[in-house]
């Protein structure tokens, strides 16, 4: 049974990501230990909120150096939902600016949409168009629909690690993928059965770090 460790850090209500990966049979454990990062077999980072209050809640939980060591240095599968997916990033504006986890060359930013009608904050479903090979969207068709809450973005200097893009009110990067680390603006557990299909594919990644 694979292991997952959804990281607390006190960013959200887990209980639907954990009880997602649950249905799929996945070992969860909802955690803030370092030790529990060095024992799973794959990682997923959530959360919703501001992006200096999670960097800042991860720097407090010495999860940061956590999260390095067994992301980066020993090439763990890691999920990155939501504001979990922006602090990828190497800087966030939100309340100020911040300092990211810096895996990604791209900037998490406000939403901008010209038109007045459109609300700043993108709360709803949207479908996700795949761009080239994606793990994450593997087998879920040309469109797969998703449920999105989101006021800020990513903005990917590095067009290469955009795996899936979304419409509202411009293009917005929706799956990043590089090497082991994945990324979705979206979240999946409350996307019902193409979510949990989504959450499958990330249960069966064998990610090349090299």
């Amino acid at each position: 049974m694979t292991s997952v460790a959804v990281v607390d850090y006190g960013m959200g209500n887990l209980t639907s990501v954990a009880r997602a990966f649950e249905v799929l049979y996945a070992d969860v454990v909802v955690t803030s230990k370092a030790r529990d990062l060095e024992h799973a077999d794959r990682i997923v980072l959530p959360g919703v909120g501001a992006f200096g209050e999670g960097m800042r809640n991860l720097r407090e939980l010495d999860l940061v150096e956590a999260l390095d060591e067994q992301v980066r240095r020993h090439g763990k599968p890691f999920l990155g939902i939501c504001l979990g997916m922006e602090l990828l990033a190497l800087e966030g504006y939100e309340a100020g600016h911040h300092r990211g986890l810096g895996w990604l060359d791209a900037v998490a930013e406000p939403v901008n949409v010209d038109d007045p009608s459109v609300k700043t904050i993108h709360i709803g479903w949207n479908d996700v168009v795949p761009i080239g090979a994606s793990v994450l969207l593997d087998q879920l068709g040309p469109s797969p629909n998703f449920y999105f809450v989101h006021g800020y973005r990513l903005r990917c200097r590095d067009r290469a690690c955009v795996r899936g893009v979304t419409e509202y009110g411009g293009e917005i990067p929706a799956v990043v993928e590089s090497r082991n680390v994945a990324g979705v603006q979206f979240h999946p557990e409350k996307s019902q059965e193409t979510g949990l299909a989504l959450l499958r594919n990330f249960l069966q990644w064998q990610p090349s770090t090299c």
